[in-house]
């Protein structure tokens, strides 16, 4: 059966206000002047979505926003190709919001949460299984209780959906062995270094991948920032290494890898220049400020892979 959407995307949604340029770091009661502000849709699911859209992918994202203030983050969505008809408008909560503070050597995060908060409610819904079930690929970029992860990616297989996770950052969620147990029925996880390690308890890329194998897990992409990225991938292990770029700003580099990956896995790219796409859209994204600006095009990305073998 024919699908409307390539992907559906479904996780927290941030405005990010990015502030740059400052000389040093304040100290407590101290003011620092910005050298420059920009301001765009942050968060997995949102900057995935948009690197997907910009590629040629049909999109469409299932997030949560402020009632009264998400429509600037809708916009946003929708003017980058962006299929919004799957965002709650939350009346009790603002818009999730997240101000991302940087200096020449280090960067600091300040988020409020906001109507991300009652994306767990809608994920349960099952009004909302069966609109992701109208994609290829469904991609979660939030944690979800193991159970309801295990029974929606079995859901959505069943339906003839592939299934990709990015929890991000989410210490209990990494460290519950039921969520090892979960990840089983995903068909690809994508955590970077820092969160595969607190998960498998192993420090060296190759023994976390072979932690996961171990588990029963089928796909797993390691990202690993600077170093490029690993692939387990039905027993096989596979590496790559970036580009190399002028780096800006590394915000969303992560979930851009995510949109390169899963984009070159539904045209039926073998998994080594799904990796490489993987790998280019990362280190691309971060050529300018925010998660998006420097996102690469489809033509871009092209050349960069069509050389891998």
């Amino acid at each position: 059966m024919a699908k409307e959407f390539d992907v559906v995307t479904a996780g927290d949604v941030f405005v990010d206000i990015v502030l740059s340029g400052f000389p040093a770091w304040p100290q407590p009661g101290e003011e620092a002047f910005a050298q420059r502000m920009d301001r765009a849709a942050g968060g997995g699911a949102a900057i995935t979505a948009c690197g997907l859209a910009k590629l040629g992918s049909r999109v469409a994202i299932a997030a949560a926003v402020g009632d009264r203030d998400g429509s600037w983050l809708i916009e946003q969505l929708s003017d980058s190709g962006v299929d919004p008809h799957l965002i709650h408008r939350d009346p009790e909560a603002s818009t999730g919001l997240t101000v991302s503070v940087s200096t020449a050597g280090d960067r600091a995060f300040f988020t409020y949460p906001g109507a991300n908060q009652s994306l767990s409610a809608m994920l349960v819904d099952s009004r909302i299984w069966r609109e992701l079930s109208r994609a290829r690929h469904v991609h979660l970029a939030c944690p979800m209780a193991p159970d309801l992860l295990a029974t929606l990616a079995a859901h959505l297989r069943a339906e003839g959906c592939r299934v990709s996770l990015d929890v991000g950052w989410q210490v209990d969620w990494l460290k519950n062995p039921s969520s090892l147990h979960a990840l089983r029925g995903v068909d690809l996880f994508l955590p970077n270094e820092r969160e595969a390690q607190l998960m498998t308890g192993e420090h060296e890329p190759r023994a976390v991948l072979h932690k996961l194998d171990e588990s029963g897990l089928k796909g797993v992409a390691l990202k690993l920032g600077a170093r490029g990225a690993m692939l387990l991938w039905e027993g096989e292990i596979f590496e790559a290494d970036p580009p190399q770029v002028a780096v800006a700003d590394t915000t969303g580099s992560g979930d851009c890898f995510n949109a390169g990956f899963i984009f070159a896995w539904l045209q039926g790219k073998t998994p080594v220049k799904c990796l490489h796409a993987g790998n280019v859209c990362g280190a691309l994204s971060t050529r300018s400020l925010g998660g998006i600006e420097a996102f690469p095009t489809s033509d871009e990305l092209a050349a960069a892979i069509n050389t891998i073998e």
